[in-house]
Formats: structure tokens, C-alpha cells, sequence
């Protein structure tokens, strides 16, 4: 009997998957940038691409005529937006990596300066589930502040005064 709740709890996350994203955006204040880190799980990004492009056989694992990075960084880019101090920042590539079932995309802005406000909109994923997820955190100097944007509040802004 008391092993019921842990089979039902163990059913609901086997059946219904987590859908989430972790982006961490951290100010380097003495290399005057932002250092952002964006964790997504690779089926869920590679099934949001495949209904973008309406390209079924699409593989981000094993991309064929173009690159994992390009495939990617066009659906990014247009659903992740920063503006620190009401200014739209413009967002810079690095690359990424693979670790087990996420992607690890790295992005910078640069130059960036201290901002007493940071607004963001990530949604990212948000068209293909309902229940996504997106976590931002960001870090300035020992302080960290965090957001949850979903579908029905895909941006939000934060304050650092």
C-alpha cells in the first residue's frame, strides 16, 4: 500500500514528460559583457524546429545539408529577446555543445554594462507545448533573481537597483 504513491507519481512523470528550458545570464562586469547559457532538451527543440519548418525528418542530432548551430540559432533568435535598461541588446553566437539529452547553446552580449533593469522573452518551445517552461536566472555581482516564462507570460523584467 504505501508503495501506491510513489507507482502513481513514477506513471504521471513517464507518461507526461517535463518540458523546460534553463537559460543563466550572468554580467561580467570586467570583461564588460553578458555570459548567457541556455540548456534545452534536444527532442523537444528538435520537434518545435520540426514543426516550424514543417520538416518531419528534420535531425538536429544529425543535421544533414546545414549545421546544427544555424538550424538552431534561427529559431533562438527569434524567440529570445534581452533589453537592460530599455535598450534591445544584440545577441552573439558562440556555439554550442551536447551533453547527454540537452543542447547547451552559449551566447554573448558585448559590450554590457551594469542595468538596473533587465527585461526577457523566451518562448522558447511555447508553441509546441503548453506546459513549457523557460527559467532565466540572472546574476549580477552576488545577485541572482529568476523568472518562469510560459506561454501566457513569455516575458518578464527584473530589477537590480
Amino acid at each position: 500500500m504505501q508503495l501506491l504513491p510513489i507507482f502513481f507519481i513514477s506513471l504521471i512523470v513517464f507518461v507526461h514528460p517535463l518540458h523546460i528550458s534553463v537559460t543563466e545570464i550572468t554580467l561580467d562586469e570586467k570583461e564588460n559583457e553578458l555570459e548567457i547559457m541556455m540548456r534545452v532538451f534536444t527532442d523537444d527543440l528538435e520537434a518545435a524546429i520540426r514543426s516550424e519548418k514543417n520538416n518531419p525528418d528534420l535531425s538536429l542530432v544529425n543535421p544533414r545539408n546545414t549545421t546544427l548551430d544555424k538550424i538552431a540559432w534561427e529559431y533562438i533568435q527569434t524567440r529570445f529577446k534581452i533589453t537592460a535598461n530599455g535598450e534591445l541588446l544584440n545577441l552573439k553566437y558562440l556555439g554550442h555543445e551536447k551533453d547527454e539529452d540537452v543542447i547547451v547553446f552559449y551566447v554573448q552580449v558585448q559590450p554590457a554594462k551594469k542595468f538596473e533593469t533587465i527585461s526577457i522573452t523566451s518562448s522558447i518551445i511555447t508553441e509546441l507545448y503548453d506546459d513549457q517552461s523557460n527559467l532565466i536566472n540572472v546574476t549580477v555581482g552576488e545577485t541572482t533573481r529568476s523568472l518562469r516564462l510560459m506561454r501566457n507570460n513569455p516575458s518578464g523584467k527584473l530589477s537590480f537597483e
